[in-house]
């Protein structure tokens, strides 16, 4: 066994930091054992110094992170800072530096992933990144590895645990968005500001490095079509329920049945009950992946906190510290196919729009007439009406998400239709 330690400079010291800290110091014996070498924690770089940060030796801590990463000694770097910057600046320092890196950070994988990538295989060095994607839950090992020999098809699943509390909240209890984003903010799932976790940006990141894995190809943050889910309602789920559905934040990621293209999505959808991510309650995650050898697979567990991401960290830092030892790197980028992302138009799903109408002879004939112009198959219908006003539901069968829209717009200007009161996809059948 070597002796001389592979050093470590942590980058960020939050929740996630402070718990991979705490992770190393009490089971570096265990570490040793499973690396084959010993690994050390050499310095953590934070912005407030003064902080308490227990278990960790303040000899350890430094504000100037650029100089921990150029000292000389560092093996293998760990980015849990978040954010494009200063993080970018430091991964790409840590590469020239000859230092390996494993981070956590999404929204920069999301945007710049494909460069960074780059820089690693320059230098011959590792990037590794299981914790910026579904916490704890093994998933970008397994599609990068496990499933490199397979054709990944479609990939579908809950990666934000924020969002699946809120909305199985008001589907169990019948709360309103406001009611269970309030109960999710004073149990810690929800930040002060929500908005990049209920207007999809969390999630649409998170789509975006799985849409790249899954069909080797690269896929930006902008390629990722997104709607948030602020204006699901209690009809929204009685509708749901009617149909023997619920509703969750779903990422959707698809291969084109000729195999010349691909798409990536955020947002509400329907889904049937006995569908696996149907069940998956509070703030878990969980991915579908359907590839052409394996079938069907399903991940599931904690997508967030401090414990189940530090996890996730503390695998690719093992897995990177035996690549170390063995002279030779992991799987770097795979983006032969090249593939072009297509537009959210050419998606093609039902549908399901509720619409507020005149009670009154013909409507539901004129509503029909304009389906059938923009060639949109009505499946069923449900009319209820009460004292000159009625609520019209349609649920299509599959037609492009364009086809769609342009319905959706002639509906609009009909004088007997009083308003679009929601539209959602429905999916999973």
């Amino acid at each position: 066994m070597r002796t001389r330690p592979l050093k470590v400079a942590l980058l960020g010291c939050g929740v996630v930091g402070s718990e991979v800290a705490r992770i190393m110091t009490t089971h570096a014996d265990d570490l040793t054992a499973r690396i084959g070498a010993p690994v050390e924690l050499a310095g953590v770089a934070v912005r407030r110094p003064s902080k308490v940060r227990e278990g960790i030796d303040p000899a350890l801590i430094t504000t100037d992170a650029t100089a921990l990463l150029k000292r000389g000694d560092i093996d293998i770097a760990i980015e849990v800072i978040g954010g494009i910057e200063p993080a970018r600046t430091l991964i790409t320092t840590a590469f020239e530096n000859g230092i390996s890196v494993v981070s956590a950070n999404k929204a920069l994988l999301a945007q710049d992933g494909a460069a960074l990538h780059a820089a690693a295989d320059a230098n011959g060095l590792d990037l590794y990144y299981e914790a910026a994607v579904a916490g704890a839950i093994p998933l970008v090992r397994p599609m990068r590895e496990s499933l490199a020999g397979d054709k990944i098809n479609r990939v579908m699943g809950i990666v934000n645990g924020t969002t699946n509390f809120i909305l199985d909240k008001m589907d169990s209890t019948g709360a309103g968005y406001q009611e269970a984003l309030d109960e999710a903010t004073a149990l810690g799932y929800a930040e002060a500001d929500p908005t990049a976790d209920v207007e999809g940006y969390d999630a649409a990141a998170k789509a975006a490095i799985l849409a790249g894995i899954a069909f080797h190809t690269r896929v930006r943050l902008d390629d990722v079509y997104r709607e948030g889910m602020t204006e699901v309602s209690a009809a929204d789920f009685a509708s749901a329920k009617r149909m023997g559905c619920t509703i969750k934040l779903l990422a959707i990621l698809e291969r084109a049945a000729d195999g010349q293209s691909v798409t990536a999505r955020v947002h509400p959808a329907m889904i049937p009950l006995a569908h696996p991510l149907a069940s998956v309650r509070e703030a878990y995650n969980a991915v579908f992946v359907e590839a052409e050898a394996a079938g069907r697979l399903m991940f599931y567990g904690p997508g967030a906190g401090g414990s189940p991401t530090a996890s996730a960290v503390l695998g690719d830092l093992v897995a990177v510290c035996r690549n170390k030892l063995a002279e030779a790197t992991g799987p770097g980028e795979s983006a032969y196919t090249q593939l072009p992302v297509s537009p959210m138009g050419d998606v093609v799903t039902r549908y399901h729009i509720s619409l507020d109408v005149a009670d009154k002879p013909g409507v539901l004939a004129q509503v029909a007439t304009t389906f059938a112009e923009h060639g949109v198959s009505i499946d069923t219908v449900r009319q209820q009406g009460k004292d000159g006003e009625a609520s019209l539901v349609v649920v299509t069968h599959r037609a492009p998400d364009a086809a769609l829209s342009g319905t959706v717009e002639a509906l609009r200007k009909l004088d007997t239709v009083r308003g679009v009161a929601s539209i959602m996809r429905v999916e999973g059948e």
